[in-house]
């Protein structure tokens, strides 16, 4: 096996943001348990286009003995990971994993009830005549499908897991009337979320999309994959995006 350079990522200064997996254009990096890991060593090409998007220096070229560069694995990788989206995009009823009898999958409009989660006895505060403001289901990032109708010319809402904990507000401030979609940028599939939702907002034609993240390093990753993403799909989408802070303070909207 011949000596070459290739990619090497320090998992101990990664913090999974995923900036370096956006703008691999041979698709050879993925977040794995919330590290960049390299897919395939025969997708990297060596020539370190990532190394400038780590904000933690995580990332550097060696030489050492790998099997060579194929650029036609490199097609045939991108090319799945297109027919892929595609198909999930053409049957957004079909599962991204295991089919199962859960109904966590299955698409739904939600309307909230009148009397909202009702009154909770001993609480200090009763939460009646406050109703919930989610209007989709599922919300979650790897059950959601491109093709659920209650994306189509929405202003669609993207949240960090963390947010809805940490901004108290978050149904009256960003959810009321907005699709939602969760996940977490760090420890999800990065590669598979940027495929899903190129072919949303390729197919959905959003009207707008609003990006609220947390204030630290690897949650920035989302607004990364949102942009990437709405580059790819050849649409012209306005974006906001919306850092809160971890003591529920807005930081920043732009």
């Amino acid at each position: 096996m011949p000596k070459r350079k290739i990619i090497e990522i320090d998992e101990d200064k990664c913090t999974g943001c995923g900036q370096c997996v956006t703008t691999c254009a041979e698709g050879a990096l993925k977040i794995v348990d919330g590290k960049a890991k390299v897919v395939n060593e025969v997708f990297c090409d060596g020539l370190g286009a990532c190394i400038g998007e780590c904000p933690e220096g995580a990332l550097k070229i060696v030489e050492r003995d790998a099997p060579g560069f194929d650029e036609g694995a490199v097609k045939a990788h991108l090319a799945r990971g297109k027919a892929g989206a595609k198909a999930r995009h053409a049957h957004p009823e079909a599962p991204m994993t295991e089919p199962c009898g859960c109904p966590s999958s299955n698409p739904m409009l939600v309307k909230a009830s009148q009397g909202g989660v009702g009154h909770v006895k001993h609480a200090s505060h009763s939460m009646e005549g406050m109703p919930p403001k989610l209007t989709n289901w599922p919300i979650q990032w790897k059950l959601v499908q491109p093709g659920m109708p209650f994306f189509k010319n929405a202003d669609i809402l993207f949240a960090a897991d963390c947010v809805p904990f940490a901004y108290r507000d978050f149904h009256g401030r960003f959810l009321t009337g907005k699709p939602v979609v969760i996940g977490c940028p760090k420890l999800d599939d990065q590669q598979a979320y940027l495929e899903k939702l190129a072919a949303m907002i390729q197919g959905a034609s959003p009207k707008s999309l609003t990006v609220v993240h947390m204030e630290v390093p690897c949650c920035h990753g989302l607004m990364r994959l949102v942009d990437e993403a709405v580059k790819r799909s050849g649409k012209k989408v306005p974006v906001r995006s919306v850092v809160v802070g971890i003591k529920g303070e807005i930081l920043q909207e732009t």
